[in-house]
């Protein structure tokens, strides 16, 4: 549900590269810090507390992180899309700024996935659905640590990075496409913003 809190223009700040923290991160993988500033962060915080989360729940097991979707629902007991509440003007707002990074139009993030991450939540090895494409994430709260994986075995490779309070990172190409990740269980509360591109049909949109 949407908030009457008020609109603010979202100022455009100093953007850093940041470099890896452990092994050789993905190709195509985006990280910049200080994508909000930190009066940007408190209202988008302030924002995601008005907002009514959902449970996660996946093979009868209650996640402790807690979600909201707009634009579109992904059913994590079918594994369908279904229209949801549109995106809130505070997440048009901030969309704006992230599709200019993603190199598309702003329309083209037509999901939006806001996620409640309390003490001891985190994420399991995964990849986002196939229904998606670009993925953009901002954090905002505690920092906490993106791992990554590809290949089995012997073959393995791992890699890791910090994301830091008000930092975004994009997933395209390879690390969208080959590259598995996880968050593990955050030591302080954590909030992150999602915007996903849809695939049409069987395009590979973003990817």
């Amino acid at each position: 549900m949407c908030s009457g809190l008020p609109i603010w223009p979202l100022q455009i700040g100093t953007i850093i590269q940041k470099e890896f923290m452990t092994g050789n991160l993905p190709r195509d993988f985006v990280l910049k810090e200080d994508f909000v500033n930190e009066s940007e962060a408190r209202r988008l915080i302030e924002y995601i507390q008005t907002i009514e989360f959902g449970n996660v729940q996946m093979y009868g097991v209650t996640a402790r992180r807690r979600v909201a979707q707009f634009g579109w629902r992904y059913s994590f007991d079918t594994y369908q899309l279904t229209p949801a509440a549109p995106l809130c003007p505070e997440l048009l707002v901030l969309r704006n700024r992230v599709a200019p990074l993603a190199g598309i139009t702003a329309d083209r993030f037509s999901e939006a996935l806001v996620t409640e991450y309390p003490p001891g939540a985190g994420i399991g090895w995964h990849r986002d659905a196939p229904q998606f494409g670009i993925v953009a994430g901002i954090s905002l709260g505690a920092e906490c640590r993106m791992r990554f994986q590809r290949g089995e075995g012997s073959e393995r490779i791992t890699a890791a990075a910090l994301l830091a309070p008000r930092s975004i990172y994009l997933l395209t190409g390879e690390a969208r496409s080959l590259w598995q990740h996880m968050i593990p269980a955050v030591k302080a509360p954590r909030w992150s913003i999602t915007f996903r591109t849809i695939r049409t049909g069987r395009a590979k949109q973003g990817i």
